[in-house]
């Protein structure tokens, strides 16, 4: 409920924003028509694609669809900010790859909603790469997983898969088990640099691997108002790709950075910011183009 105008302050303001992202109403989110896989990726490093991953997860967790998040990177930082174990030894997405595990034994919980899980990645994958060299089907390791009844009966709705910064044999599992790929870009004049190459790639795991992958979403991020430059980075990125691109735009916000030294996301850390009443429009968007009564936009 917004406060009367006479009562009015920043603090309240920010009070009922939060209040709104905390309690949203119930089914205001839509379910997908089937689970949707989405990898996030970009080989380059520093974009917010960590940050996207698991705040659009927390944002529709808190709208009560259940989503997973898989940490692919060996730095673990989409665990530390969803405040799960990934101490070297802890069952991790590293035991699922070696096919020494079932992906439902090292999923875990987040404390944040009981409607957001993660597999967490640990030092140990570090070296995956190489062990899965001689591995049967290696690019197929996490499509195998994913497969299983655990996910099933978990009735999960979404899996955010988060990658690390390189187009290596992780990456290609990535987009082997997924349909669909989230590129974050972040607002800044080496926005587009490598960008060729991923989309080369994401082209050559659909001849090769997995036709039925594509590029359904573009994520602008670290959007700072100020600077002509962000807008003419926003608008060459919207020429050229379209309606692929989501119309919400991450702000650079301070709120946005600081969360996951405190193990949360900006959802929890600070539900009344910018930076997480903007990873909740996105969210809506991204749940209302994969409904049947949204408008799911082109692909690439």
């Amino acid at each position: 409920m917004t406060p009367p105008a006479s009562d009015w302050t920043p603090i309240a303001e920010e009070a009922e924003r939060a209040a709104r992202v905390l309690h949203p109403e119930p089914n205001s989110l839509p379910r997908p028509d089937q689970r949707r896989v989405l990898t996030v990726a970009n080989q380059k490093g520093g974009v917010g694609k960590t940050t996207s991953a698991v705040n659009l997860a927390a944002a529709l967790a808190v709208h009560g669809l259940k989503t997973l998040v898989i940490d692919l990177d060996p730095q673990g930082n989409a665990s530390t900010a969803l405040n799960v174990d990934h101490r070297s030894g802890t069952p991790s997405i590293y035991d699922v790859l070696l096919g020494d595990l079932p992906l439902g034994e090292a999923m875990a919980v987040s404390e944040q909603s009981p409607n957001l899980f993660c597999v967490p990645a640990t030092i140990d994958l570090a070296g995956a790469e190489i062990e899965l060299v001689e591995v049967p089907s290696r690019e197929s390791r996490l499509k195998e997983a994913l497969t299983g009844e655990v996910v099933d009966q978990l009735g999960v709705d979404y899996v955010f898969i988060d990658c690390p910064p390189s187009l290596g044999l992780l990456t290609v599992n990535a987009m082997v088990a997924a349909r669909e790929v989230l590129i974050p870009i972040q607002c800044e004049y080496y926005a587009l640099e490598g960008l060729g190459q991923l989309l080369s790639n994401i082209e050559l795991v659909q001849k090769h691997l997995n036709p039925g992958l594509s590029v359904s979403t573009i994520l602008l991020t670290m959007y700072d108002g100020r600077t002509k430059l962000a807008d003419q980075v926003t608008a060459e990125v919207r020429d050229h790709f379209g309606d692929v691109v989501l119309k919400t735009v991450i702000p650079r916000n301070v709120k946005v950075s600081e969360a996951p030294s405190y193990g949360q996301t900006v959802l929890a850390y600070d539900p009344g910011s910018r930076g997480a009443m903007s990873y909740v429009d996105a969210a809506r968007e991204l749940a209302e183009r994969g409904s049947s009564n949204g408008s799911r936009r082109g692909t690439l």
